[in-house]
């Protein structure tokens, strides 16, 4: 099989509860994949272990042995560090095969052996590669030509990147100032760094001498907000950009262009060390659970009160808002609204605040894409609108959000019953991605899968010949985000 990955349901219930004479255990722990997984995954988030099968080609297994010995022979590194002092010059480790330790007495080489390392013995200790580092960088900082330097452990060296044509001059520069020319080595680049910032929903930004606002949503070329936030021509900071387009009173959207060093993400914070990928933009009904993201308060939800609605402010009448007892405060303003994963507007004011409730309004976000003339930028690079379900003839249907890593039991977690007979299960995901179903069956104090459809398609089909109790089906985002829809029969 090639899913091996373990995925807890996002939808899990905190505790065992009572359901129809059974027990609907809780599902935090559910696994539409082999169970040989499931430690792995505790221990390690499954957006790591992905993260490293997508950017070093580990399996999960390799992962976790790769980041074990890590973390233990980083842990020994820095005792044998601390025994060595004087000696001390530097360490590195070598995938999960090897650890080593660079020392300048060949009579510590012992030392460094008895706690499992390698060692090697070199000219300079640490001390004096870093002391030679900071000589530099009153010389060389700012010299057109040399981009950057750094002490190079393994080389026991400080390394100088330099243009082409700037070696002379950085030669210059280090003999002034007195470092060893056998402690430099130059390397040719082209690399001219430029500082960067990621652009994603939530985050703070600067307006002007420092009002602050929160981002909206990433779209071509900048983000979406709060029109009140800045009027056209304002600049930003952090990220910095333009307002290029504003409207407010009467609507409340602007859209600001950033620079190239900035990387608009298809992302929003949720405050809580992570994000939530964005896989498109609706407009979501009335009863909606949906939640906010703003640089004053973070991440708060709650649900869609009404549409259309209309709002007067001091500065004037804003209409077509979107209402919501959803709470916010001053700098939040502009932070992005989302169902699921699926972006709605921006924040544009309200009342109350995040300790004793209140109600707040928000900017739809197609209003401000179309005005600015730009698209939603979504976890997956591009815009992914809801599929259009393949999903006919049954008796009952399901559909949904899912980012990617994630699995969501439908039409609940705690499952629907069922007599003996013949199931039948589909799922439509949306394009490009690859989404998994699954039907499991509760059966002594655990949910265990009996038929799954695990193609690398975005749709699946299962049929399933089973005995009376307790079901559920399972929707696994193995990879890609968005909108789903699904249909099943019972016997």
């Amino acid at each position: 099989m090639r899913r091996t990955r373990t995925h807890a349901l996002v939808a899990a219930t905190a505790a065992a509860t009572l359901a129809g004479g059974v027990w609907a255990a809780a599902v935090a722990n559910a696994s539409p994949v082999p169970a040989s997984d499931t430690e792995v995954t505790d221990k390690y988030a499954p957006g790591l272990l992905r993260a490293m099968e997508r950017d070093l080609g580990l399996e999960a297994a390799e992962a976790v042995e790769l980041m074990e010995f890590q973390e233990s022979a980083g842990s020994r590194t820095e005792d044998v560090a601390a025994k060595l002092k004087d000696s001390y010059a530097g360490a590195w480790i070598d995938g999960a095969r090897s650890a080593t330790v660079a020392v300048t007495d060949a009579a510590d080489v012992a030392t460094v052996e008895k706690a499992g390392l390698e060692a090697v013995v070199v000219d300079h200790t640490i001390a004096e590669l870093s002391s030679w580092k900071l000589s530099l960088d009153d010389t060389l900082a700012g010299l057109e030509g040399v981009p950057s330097f750094y002490v190079d452990v393994e080389s026991n060296q400080v390394v100088v990147d330099v243009h082409a044509g700037a070696r002379a001059e950085a030669v210059k520069a280090v003999r002034e100032a007195g470092v060893p020319a056998g402690a430099v080595a130059y390397r040719t680049s082209t690399e001219q760094p430029t500082t960067l910032m990621n652009v994603i929903g939530g985050n703070a930004y600067y307006i002007g001498s420092g009002s602050r606002c929160s981002v909206g949503f990433s779209a071509t070329g900048g983000f979406v907000t709060a029109g009140h936030c800045g009027t056209r021509g304002a600049t930003t900071s952090q990220p910095s950009g333009t307002f290029t387009v504003s409207s407010f009173p009467g609507n409340d959207y602007a859209y600001v262009s950033t620079g190239s060093d900035d990387t608009p993400l298809g992302l929003v914070n949720n405050y809580s060390g992570g994000t939530v990928g964005v896989t498109g933009h609706s407009v979501a009904p009335v009863g909606t659970s949906v939640c906010r993201s703003g640089s004053t308060t973070g991440w708060h939800c709650g649900t869609i009160s009404a549409l259309g609605a209309s709002v007067t402010y001091s500065q004037g009448t804003v209409s077509g808002l979107i209402r919501t007892n959803v709470c916010a405060e001053p700098g939040d303003s502009g932070g992005s609204l989302l169902a699921g994963t699926v972006a709605q507007g921006m924040t544009s004011g309200g009342s109350g605040n995040c300790s004793s409730g209140g109600t707040t309004y928000f900017q739809p976000v197609g209003e401000a894409l179309s005005a600015a003339g730009v698209s939603l930028i979504t976890s997956g690079g591009g815009t992914t609108p809801p599929p259009t379900t393949t999903c006919s003839g049954y008796e009952s249907t399901f559909s949904g959000t899912a980012s990617a890593g994630s699995a969501y039991g439908e039409p609940s977690a705690s499952g629907f019953s069922a007599a003996s007979g013949t199931f039948r299960g589909c799922l439509d995901g949306p394009s490009g991605a690859d989404f998994d179903l699954y039907l499991q069956k509760y059966s002594g104090g655990t949910w265990t899968t009996v038929a799954s459809g695990t193609t690398s398609a975005p749709d699946e089909k299962v049929s399933y010949s089973g005995t009376s109790g307790t079901y559920r089906w399972v929707v696994d985002a193995y990879s890609g985000s968005g909108s789903y829809t699904g249909a099943y029969d019972t016997p």
